[in-house]
């Protein structure tokens, strides 16, 4: 009978899948930290995991653990190659989260073309209410966006612009090598050139060994544009971006993610109004939330069970 330990507070639908699962039995731990759940790994046949990281020394202890189960898409605190060393599968939840993502995407593009931190401040302290006569918010229809990434985020992202009048390519040369998407949407062959072109930037892209935006990039950029990053902290240069909105040769710009989350009290990106900020909750809406908690329970009962999509454990060469 495997033994499942969930770490980190699921939605209750996910709860109530495990309840109702027949030959299994589990540990929920809700707090989301690694020491919280360290002590029950070592009696865990699978292992649900939200945020937290799952280090190489934990991987050690988990003396049974044949899979991990990530509750969402991205896996970049979890020590990937302690997995693969035992032979241990990791899947990720597949496609549950892009239209969420897509939309706060969307929503950071309007908010920081408008200006919404200004405006709601020029609001709430009268004496600022001038601020308007400043014309400083923008429109977004006619206007270009790139998107970085072209994947199911990206593409939801670009039908969702498109209903706003804006001209849309994107950036993604190993999908451009693989064969571009039918659509409206045509691609950027060099990233520098779509940077030059594009008066929005959208990032839907893995975190790498370096950052996809740098100092080069960002200078490749209009003077005025705007930036959103909903991918991963790391993926853009934060020290060249707060220098480019400080200096004021970018406008605005809407982050989900940072290099360090929760970021310090004396991060400087908090300092800045024209910064729209929200705490990595892109893909966290509450109808996702249930997708997610039920999606990686049933990959965790789908792989005893012998029916895992192979498609969905992103490790799934290292086990052959």
């Amino acid at each position: 009978m495997p033994h499942i330990l969930v770490a980190g507070k699921l939605h209750p639908s996910g709860v109530a899948l495990l309840k109702s699962a027949p030959n299994v039995t589990f540990d929920y731990v809700e707090e989301v930290s690694e020491q919280s759940y360290h002590p029950l790994i070592g009696k865990a046949d699978a292992l649900v995991l939200r945020t937290q990281p799952l280090s190489a020394s934990t991987v050690a202890n988990a003396e049974r653990l044949k899979i991990v189960s990530r509750h969402g898409v991205g896996y970049d605190a979890v020590h990937l190659a302690s997995l693969n060393e035992r032979g241990i599968a990791l899947a990720v939840v597949g496609d549950v989260n892009s239209v969420s993502v897509a939309e706060h995407a969307m929503m950071l593009i309007l908010s920081a073309a408008k200006r919404v931190l200004r405006g709601d401040r020029a609001v709430r302290n009268p004496s600022e209410w001038g601020w308007r006569n400043q014309l400083e918010a923008e429109e977004i229809s006619g206007k270009r966006l790139l998107i970085i990434g072209y994947g199911r985020i990206g593409r939801h992202l670009s039908r969702m612009a498109s209903g706003f009048g804006m001209e849309t390519r994107a950036f993604d040369p190993f999908l451009q090598a693989q064969g571009w998407p039918e659509g409206p949407v045509l691609p950027a062959d060099d990233l520098l050139e779509g940077l030059e072109w594009a008066d929005v930037v959208s990032i839907n892209v893995p975190k790498a060994d370096r950052p996809v935006i740098g100092k080069a990039e960002l200078a490749a950029m209009k003077r005025g544009a705007i930036l959103v990053n909903t991918a991963r902290g790391g993926v853009v240069d934060e020290t060249a971006l707060i220098e480019a909105l400080q200096s004021g040769h970018l406008g605005a710009a809407g982050l989900d993610v940072f290099d360090d989350e929760p970021p310090s009290k004396d991060c400087r990106l908090l300092t800045l109004d024209q910064v729209v900020l929200s705490p990595h909750i892109a893909g966290l809406t509450r109808e996702c939330g249930e997708r997610m908690a039920i999606a990686s329970v049933q990959n965790v009962l789908d792989f005893f069970a012998g029916r895992i999509d192979p498609k969905l454990v992103v490790n799934a060469d290292q086990l052959r």
